[in-house]
C-alpha cells in the first residue's frame, strides 16, 4: 500500500506485552511511568502465565486477534472500495504506540484519518482518549480526523452476541441468570456524567430484548477487572453479583445457572481469560453456580464489515 491511498484507519486497542520481558515496561507504561512493586509484577507475571498455553512463549493472544481484527477490517473495506483505505494500528500501551502510527501516515502525506477504538461503548476515560491522541499528532500537522464515537447498538454486534447467548442458553439449567459484563472505571469518572454505564446498558437491552430476557430476573449488568487504586471504581464487581445470586432465594431443586456476556470486551485476552474463565468461573463453582461466558467478537467478518461500513460512512 501507498501513500495515495485518501484515508488512512487508525484501527485502536489496548495493547498486551508479548513476553515475559514485556510485562515490566507494559504495566509501568500502564502507571503513567511508575514501575510497579515487585509483588504487584509477580502477581501480574502470575495471571499471565496462568492463560499462556504450555510450552509457549506467548504469554496472551491479544496481539494476535488484535492484528487479525486489523485485517478483518481492511479486508471488508477493500471489499466496499479497494485501494482507497489503509488500516493501521495503533496501542495505547504497547508498539506500534498510537502516536507513533499517527506520525507515520502524516510523514506518508495522509491527509484525513478515521480513527475506530476496538471497543464499543463510549467513555471520555477510553475512546475520548484514543481519539484525542489521534488529533494530538494529526491535527497540528493539518491532518483532518474524525472518529467512530461509539458502536454499542450495532446491529451485527448485537446479533452476534444474541446468537451466542440463545446457543449457550440452551445448554445451560432453566434458572440461568445472565450478566453483561465491561471493564470498570474509576466512579469519579461516572460522577462526572460520563456516558459508560448508559452505552453498557444499551447493549445489554438490545441483547436481552433479541432473547427474549427479563431485566433481573434473568439478566443484569455487573463491572469487572477494576484498577487497583485507592480511589473507588464502578461497581457492582462481578464476583460480589455472583456471591448474592448464589446467596439469593433459590425457587426449586434444580441446578442454577450463570452466563457471562462480556460485552465490553471485542477480542480474548487476560480479562476474559483470567478473570471470568478462571477467576470468576471458580468462584461460581465454589457457590454452587453453573458457569459460561459467551464468545468474543475477535475478528468476526459480519462484524468487522459492520465497522468497516461505519468507516465508510465517515470517510
Amino acid at each position: 500500500m501507498t501513500s495515495s491511498h485518501p484515508t488512512a484507519v487508525v484501527l485502536m486497542a489496548y495493547g498486551t506485552p508479548r513476553s515475559r520481558e514485556e510485562i515490566l515496561p507494559y504495566y509501568t507504561d500502564i502507571r503513567r511511568g511508575r514501575p510497579p512493586t515487585d509483588e504487584a509484577l509477580a502477581e501480574l507475571v502470575a495471571r499471565y502465565e496462568a492463560i499462556a498455553p504450555p510450552g509457549s512463549d506467548i504469554l496472551s493472544p491479544l496481539a494476535a486477534r488484535t492484528e487479525a481484527q486489523r485485517d478483518g477490517l481492511q479486508a471488508a473495506l477493500d471489499a466496499i472500495e479497494p485501494g482507497r483505505y489503509e488500516v493501521v494500528l495503533g496501542l495505547k500501551h504497547a508498539a506500534p504506540m498510537i502516536e507513533d502510527a499517527v506520525r507515520d501516515l502524516v510523514q506518508r502525506g495522509f491527509r484525513r484519518i478515521v480513527g475506530l477504538v476496538l471497543a464499543p461503548h463510549y467513555s471520555s476515560y477510553s475512546i475520548g482518549q484514543y481519539l484525542g491522541r489521534v488529533r494530538a499528532v494529526a491535527e497540528p500537522a493539518g491532518v483532518e480526523v474524525v472518529g467512530v464515537d461509539s458502536w454499542a447498538t450495532e446491529p451485527a454486534f448485537v446479533e452476534f452476541l444474541a446468537e451466542d447467548l440463545r446457543a449457550r442458553l440452551d445448554r445451560m439449567p432453566a434458572d440461568t441468570k445472565v450478566l453483561f459484563t465491561a471493564h470498570s472505571l474509576p466512579q469519579r469518572i461516572i460522577d462526572g456524567g460520563d456516558p459508560y454505564p448508559q452505552e453498557l446498558r444499551a447493549t445489554a437491552q438490545a441483547v436481552a430484548e433479541r432473547v427474549g430476557l427479563a431485566e433481573w430476573s434473568q439478566w443484569a449488568i455487573a463491572w469487572q477487572s477494576a484498577g487497583r487504586t485507592p480511589e473507588p471504581w464502578l461497581g457492582p464487581d462481578i464476583l460480589q453479583v455472583i456471591d448474592e445470586l448464589a446467596d439469593s432465594e433459590h425457587h426449586g431443586d434444580g441446578e442454577r445457572g450463570l452466563i457471562v456476556s462480556a460485552c465490553g470486551f471485542v477480542a480474548d485476552h487476560l480479562e476474559v481469560l483470567y478473570d471470568l474463565d478462571i477467576e470468576a468461573a471458580a468462584r461460581a463453582a465454589e457457590r454452587g453456580l453453573r458457569f459460561d461466558r459467551t464468545a468474543c467478537v475477535n475478528d468476526d467478518p459480519t462484524v468487522m464489515a459492520a465497522l468497516a461500513r461505519r468507516v465508510v460512512a465517515l470517510a
